[in-house]
């Protein structure tokens, strides 16, 4: 699947939190005509594209299992035996835009480079957002979505899940042909790519607790964020149906 350059401009806030700026700072005009700079660029460089295929449980237990480096016990690994439906996904803003940032720092542009490395990367989630929002419409369309249906996205790397997991996905949803291929590092080429595992079933199986032994390790804790913003989502639904 591909997408339009516009549908996955990053929302401002997104952006200046990567820059480490509060988003409701006003911004100088110096840094206005950064953002504006970077947004050009990301416009004239963007190739969103991804693969999203679906997965039997039992065949992502052995993807998720990879070469046996995942952590002893792990968030995916107690939320997916749980799934009513799984699916692998990866998603690239493609090389051009890449090789637009390393032009920029080649320059000794780096002021523009880093913002536009900022909304580079926040354009890589918005896609995976979009991914996910795919995958829902799908399943809707298939007559397999349910009010209760909540559907998270998670990576290797991320949550336990050793990044050398990237192996079997690879060669599972072979993403290459969108362009994306896997580092000896297993790192990806393009580097403004994401890759995983779109996990649907009751919105209760993602509401995991903060306290498995690779949250202590977490930097960010990012998935608290992603819960509340599924239980949110639940509760509007809620709300029209009242109305």
């Amino acid at each position: 699947m591909t997408f339009d350059v516009d549908h996955v401009v990053p929302d401002r806030a997104a952006v200046l939190e990567l820059q480490g700026i509060p988003p409701e700072t006003g911004l100088p005009d110096h840094l206005e005509g950064l953002y504006a700079a970077a947004l050009r660029l990301l416009t004239e460089n963007a190739a969103p594209a991804a693969v999203l295929a679906d997965v039997s449980k039992p065949r992502f237990g052995t993807i998720y299992q990879g070469e046996g480096n995942n952590e002893h016990r792990t968030p995916v690994a107690d939320i997916f035996p749980a799934a009513e439906r799984l699916a692998l996904f990866a998603v690239t803003m493609g090389p051009q835009l890449e090789r637009a940032v390393r032009a920029c720092f080649d320059a000794n542009d780096f002021a523009v480079g880093s913002m536009l490395d900022s909304v580079a990367s926040a354009s890589t989630d918005r896609a995976a957002d979009l991914v996910q929002a795919r995958f829902r419409a799908q399943l809707d369309r298939r007559g397999l979505l349910r009010s209760d249906t909540g559907i998270l996205r998670y990576s290797p790397g991320y949550c336990g899940w050793h990044i050398s997991g990237q192996r079997r996905l690879f060669e599972y949803l072979e993403p290459e042909q969108i362009g994306i291929s896997l580092r000896d590092s297993y790192l990806m080429q393009p580097l403004k790519s994401i890759s995983g595992v779109l996990i649907a079933g009751p919105r209760d199986i993602h509401d995991i607790a903060d306290n498995y032994d690779c949250c202590e390790s977490c930097d960010d804790h990012g998935c608290r964020e992603r819960i509340q913003s599924l239980f949110a989502e639940q509760a509007a639904d809620k709300t029209r149906q009242s109305e």
